[in-house]
């Protein structure tokens, strides 16, 4: 995150395509988007070094190394975790730099396409081989994929400089408050407004959009008094609009994020787990972290569907 130049406020609106992640609701599964089968570019971690380990490609599904490509989901609108570069096509960000340490280590090569962040799940196992887009480990997901853990991330909020609707991170009840479809914020920002109607006060505002890029871009042009999101993308989206938007309160419900993969594919799940356990051992998946400043995100242990 912290290698690419802080961008001012009026740029916000034309960068809306090149800083998405977590979910893309103006791009459909399978559409095409934006695909790489090359190593993830320079604007991150290098992971070109990154050779095959034979224990771990021996792990890999006949099925799927005879492709000699791992086919991954993923929502390019969730910077830092995975958006399109300024060249308008390329993958980048943290997600992208491990999924394809992970290819390459599994003897892959990763092709990562573009997707609508509710579309993903769905998909894996038909469109995609694996899906990675900052998707938290939740039991609902646990019910119809398996996830491997390989980062921690919790949600925070923010709001304009100088928090000029007095926004109280502790009681949201009235506030506009912007998030992206499909997150787990959204799922809390839900509950939060039951909470605040039974109690008699009133609701939340809450406004969902497509892209954290648009929510971000409301945020900093006055159309929302908060956001709330992934503490990394947080942290982003302040530096990307160089102070215009500030994190508030603690970050809280610090939760796994996983990569996805089909119930049915149990032996790729331990490819992915034994490839992510060796980037864990020898230091990469927290270098490539660190590349984007979220070195303390990255977890020692990859686990398949761990529970809390």
């Amino acid at each position: 995150m912290r290698t690419l130049s802080a961008l001012p406020v009026a740029a916000l609106a034309a960068a809306t395509l090149v800083l998405g992640a977590c979910t893309t609701a103006s791009q459909d599964a399978g559409s095409g988007g934006a695909a790489s089968g090359s190593p993830a570019p320079t604007q991150g971690y290098d992971v070109s070094g990154i050779t095959a380990d034979e224990t771990v490609a021996a792990l890999v599904p006949a099925e799927v190394a005879e492709t000699g490509t791992l086919a991954v989901g993923s929502n390019l609108e969730y910077a830092p975790a995975e958006f399109v570069a300024a060249d308008g096509r390329t993958p980048v960000g943290f997600d992208i730099d491990i999924i394809h340490a992970v290819a390459q280590t599994m003897g892959l090569e990763a092709q990562v396409q573009s997707a609508g962040f509710d579309s993903i799940i769905p998909a894996i196992g038909s469109l995609y081989d694996v899906g990675i887009s900052a998707f938290t480990i939740t039991p609902e997901r646990l019910e119809t994929v398996t996830m491997i853990s390989y980062f921690s991330a919790g949600s925070q909020l923010a709001v304009a400089q100088g928090n000029p609707s007095d926004v109280d991170p502790a009681d949201l009840c009235g506030v506009v408050v912007g998030v992206q479809t499909g997150t787990i914020q959204q799922d809390e920002l839900a509950t939060m407004t039951t909470e605040c109607t039974e109690a008699g006060k009133p609701a939340i505002d809450v406004r969902p959009y497509a892209s954290q890029a648009d929510v971000t871009t409301n945020l900093a042009g006055g159309n929302l008094e908060a956001m709330y999101a992934d503490s990394p993308i947080v942290g982003y989206a302040v530096e990307q609009t160089d102070g215009a938007v500030e994190a508030i309160g603690e970050i809280v419900d610090a939760a796994p994020y996983g990569i996805v993969v089909a119930k049915d594919q149990p032996e790729l799940a331990q490819a992915v787990q034994a490839a992510l356990q060796k980037l864990m051992d020898d230091g990469t998946l927290k270098d490539i972290a660190g590349a984007w400043g979220n070195e303390d995100g990255a977890l020692t242990q990859a686990q398949i569907d761990p529970t809390a």
